[in-house]
């Protein structure tokens, strides 16, 4: 760790980290649910919220557009026109019941930034373009990534078909909205015209706040593998079949449980769960003859992933064939890691010194819009601290000004001192 006895001053007003958290709050307005945050992709309250966002942006000196995929696109031109853009920008749909923090704040920080820089009159040798991504969650139509997708040229238009719980496609609902699926692919932006994309996200876990640090330098956003497990044994009395002739399915998920913590246990960035536990038919007074569960395993390297996965796979088959148990597993999704660019890691790390604040570098656990935009360009976040032991996806979801401004300052040097990759 490294600081910096005195935080080096950027051109950012001192209220900025207020005027964060009040358009966060100003933004949450936008709600399918009175009294709760949701913010679903092409509902009336989506739109509310790209309209409050397109407006932020135009007072901040910013050319706004949305695209074929409802993203919200405000372009901050540099000193000389159409000079290729460094992009920045998160979601602003939200899962059921949200915080008001997640995605949201990596859209409404640089705004923020770019209209003090548009106040002192301040421009830069290349564009930046603030993206609003219209679609991250999948929470409606079941389908992640939908905005950051588009832009990168990646967009999957089978998923055109889904429908969400009325029933509507997601074509039907598109053009209902006002845009045109068949205008896709014009959304996506050329290689040759970003330079990097940079996210500013909370952080979604407790490390920062744990650490007592505002901010962190993410070194790659952590691949995914996740399985259903279905055990099959043998349901009997649970009074009348002795301990040493049970097929019991949920004693063998729950060892296979155990093994999976102690697996994972020790090694940073690597994570096991099993979230979901399930005896169909279960009760008090039976042996459970079946058992379904399912397991996340996750790592910011793909080597130790794909080593813990094989570790587990195996174990699996052994508990199994070990309590007599039959077992069937089957992967319901794999996603390779996305590893933050070094180049950018360390002008990030160089803003967060510049600003005082010790140089702490983590791994990204959940996934993010920068996965998708890696297609196109290199990418790097920005954690920022939250409160309540981390808790995001949820209302009690927070953050404090003290840590807007802290990481408004760090993204406002991170660009005034942004170097492009030679």
């Amino acid at each position: 760790m490294a600081v910096t006895p005195a935080a080096t001053p950027t051109t950012l007003a001192p209220e900025a980290g207020a005027r964060i958290m009040a358009w966060a709050d100003a933004l949450a307005v936008h709600t399918e649910q009175p009294g709760l945050l949701t913010r679903t992709y092409l509902t009336d309250a989506h739109h509310g919220a790209a309209a409050q966002l397109a407006e932020w942006m135009r007072e901040a000196g910013m050319t706004v557009r949305r695209d074929a995929a409802g993203n919200v696109i405000g372009r901050y031109e540099g000193t000389s026109p159409d000079a290729p853009a460094l992009l920045t920008g998160s979601h602003f749909d939200t899962v059921r019941d949200a915080g008001r923090y997640d995605g949201n704040l990596g859209v409404i920080l640089p705004i923020a930034c770019v209209a003090e820089w548009h106040r002192q009159g301040k421009r830069f040798p290349f564009a930046i373009e603030v993206v609003g991504f219209a679609e991250e969650e999948g929470v409606r139509f079941k389908a992640t990534l939908l905005g950051s997708r588009a832009i990168a040229g990646t967009f999957d238009t089978s998923v055109l078909d889904n429908m969400d719980d009325s029933g509507k496609t997601m074509r039907e609902v598109m053009r209902a909205a006002g845009f045109d699926a068949a205008q896709l692919p014009a959304a996506a932006h050329a290689r040759q015209r970003v330079l990097a994309f940079v996210e500013v996200h909370i952080e979604q876990g407790p490390v920062l706040l744990n650490e007592g640090l505002p901010v962190g330098v993410v070194t790659a956003i952590s691949g995914a593998t996740r399985f259903i497990v279905e055990l099959e044994g043998l349901a009997g009395h649970a009074g009348t079949v002795p301990m040493d002739m049970r097929r019991d399915a949920a004693m063998a998920g729950a060892e296979i449980g155990l093994y999976i913590e102690k697996r994972c246990s020790g090694k940073p960035g690597l994570v096991g769960t099993v979230g979901q536990f399930n005896v169909p038919n279960g009760a008090t007074n039976v042996v459970p003859g079946r058992a379904v569960f399912s397991i996340d395993i996750r790592a910011g390297q793909d080597a130790e992933r794909e080593a813990a996965v094989n570790d587990v796979l195996a174990e699996v088959e052994r508990i199994g064939a070990r309590r007599n148990v039959r077992v069937q597993v089957r992967k319901t999704h794999e996603a390779k890691s996305v590893p933050c660019a070094p180049w950018l890691q360390s002008q990030w790390a160089a803003a967060v010194g510049r600003q005082g604040v010790p140089v702490r570098h983590l791994p990204s656990g959940a996934g993010h819009d920068a996965m998708a935009i890696s297609a196109i360009a290199d990418v790097a976040m920005l954690f920022v601290r939250c409160g309540n032991g981390g808790i995001s996806h949820h209302p009690t979801e927070t953050m404090t000004p003290e840590d807007a401004q802290t990481a408004a300052r760090v993204f406002a040097d991170f660009v005034e001192h942004f170097q492009r990759q030679q």
